[in-house]
This record gives structure tokens, sequence and C-alpha cells, in this order.
């Protein structure tokens, strides 16, 4: 059996650490050695085990943000409705009606608001959490709130002035 390369081991240890597979971890150390070795072919490397533990963590953090679903995609309401009805089923045609109406005004309510904003709204809708979501997007937990909280704020202020009969600030 041939001697494993330099720093492999600590690279190895690091990796798993970080929750990385012993087959992943492996994959991701030769892929920086390939890098390193195409980079020193045109540069000197000063630090060899520096290059080879910032590679491994670049290619570690790029794998995960390719794995992971993207938040960033459009969720219709329709398609939210069937991970997590907004209808009860066993409501009349009435209350079915005045719910599509609720989720229609619901609906013109959030495109008044920014696009980012319904984004963070939907992706929490669709169950992802407050981290999740703040990881995906790579803003603060705080950003997360107040962008849900505006959604909510959106939605609450068309609903009174529904019932007040006062005129829609949202269309301003």
């Amino acid at each position: 059996m041939a001697s494993r390369p330099a720093h492999f081991d600590g690279l190895l240890k690091f990796l798993r650490r970080k929750g990385r597979s012993q087959e992943d971890a492996e994959d991701l150390i030769q892929e920086a050695m390939l890098r390193l070795h195409v980079y020193g072919r045109d540069v000197a490397v000063a630090n060899e085990q520096a290059f080879l533990r910032h590679a491994v963590h670049n290619l570690a953090v790029d794998q995960h943000r390719r794995d992971r679903p993207d938040l960033r995609r459009e969720v219709s309401i329709d398609d939210l409705d069937a991970h997590s009805p907004l209808i009860a089923p066993e409501s009349t045609p009435e209350d079915t009606l005045e719910a599509q109406q609720r989720l229609s005004h619901i609906r013109n309510v959030l495109d008044a608001v920014s696009l980012r904003t319904r984004e963070i709204y939907f992706a929490h809708r669709a169950g992802y959490s407050y981290s999740e979501i703040a990881d995906h997007m790579t803003i603060s937990h705080i950003t997360i709130k107040r962008h849900i909280a505006r959604a909510l704020l959106a939605i609450m202020e068309h609903g009174e002035t529904e019932e007040n009969g006062t005129p829609d600030r949202t269309a301003e």
C-alpha cells in the first residue's frame, strides 16, 4: 500500500470534524492536492499545508452549497398549499371560496413587498427555519426576522384596511 502524501492525515481529521464522510473527505483532499499541483507549476507555494487546508475548506463549502436545496426559487402558493394545506379538507364550498379569496388578497399584498421579503416569507412558510434561510442567503438571523415581520405587517395592515373599509395603503 502506498504511503499517504504529507498533510493528508491532518486534512482528513479536519474534514471529518466538519461532518464529512471518509470518502467525501478523501475526494476533497485529492481535489485540493490536484489544485496545489496545478497552481504550483506557475507559482511557488510557500506553505503547502496552509494552501491545502484553505483549499479543502473552500471545496467543502462549495460542495455544501451545491448539495442543499435552493431557497431562492419562487414557491407558488399552490405548491405551498399542497405541502401544507391552507384550507381544511372538511370545509364547505363557501369556506373554500372565502379562503381562496383571502389567499388571493394575501398574494396581492405580498406582491407589494420586495422580492426578497416575499422569498424569505415563502421559504419560511415552506418549512425552512430562520437559520437555514439566513445561511442560504448569507444574511443575518435578525434580517430574516425583519423580512418576515415586514411581510406579516403588510398582511395585517391589508386585513385591517379591508375590515374598516379604508383605502388600501399597500397600493400606494
